[in-house]
């Protein structure tokens, strides 16, 4: 029997089995833009000077990068997703870590700048005064 019932579930699951199969197909191609991605966070968090600010912090991303690379040479592609997903997360880390410690080195030299000005203006100040 032909019912539109039994032809909306013969539909659905064709649907679903369509979804499936080109999950299964494009994994690749989202993992290694994912790969792509995390690649150019770490290389942005290392030229923000990462390497020397957040130490710790770029070399989890690289080490994950390197396993997500391996991940995806041995086409293991969920993996490699979720390496590179934990490289970009740690990249992004070091990346706020070095802005955050040259925004606090700029704002103690500013501090330092305005000390020396203040200074400066006292001794200018009593010399006037006298």
């Amino acid at each position: 029997m032909n019912t539109p019932l039994r032809r909306q579930s013969a539909a659905a699951l064709c649907g679903l089995a369509l979804l499936v199969i080109t999950g299964c197909a494009s994994q690749k191609t989202p993992a290694t833009a994912d790969v792509a991605v995390s690649r150019a966070a770490v290389d942005s968090a290392t030229s923000s000077g990462a390497a020397e600010l957040a130490p710790a912090e770029i070399a989890s991303a690289r080490e994950k990068m390197l396993r997500a690379n391996q991940a995806l040479a041995a086409k293991d592609y969920q993996a490699a997703r979720d390496l590179a997903t934990q490289a970009q997360a740690d990249a992004r880390l070091a990346q706020s870590k070095a802005n955050s410690a040259k925004a606090t080195a700029a704002a103690d030299a500013l501090q330092e700048n305005i000390r020396v000005l203040r200074e400066e203006l006292d001794r200018a100040n009593t010399t006037t005064v006298k």
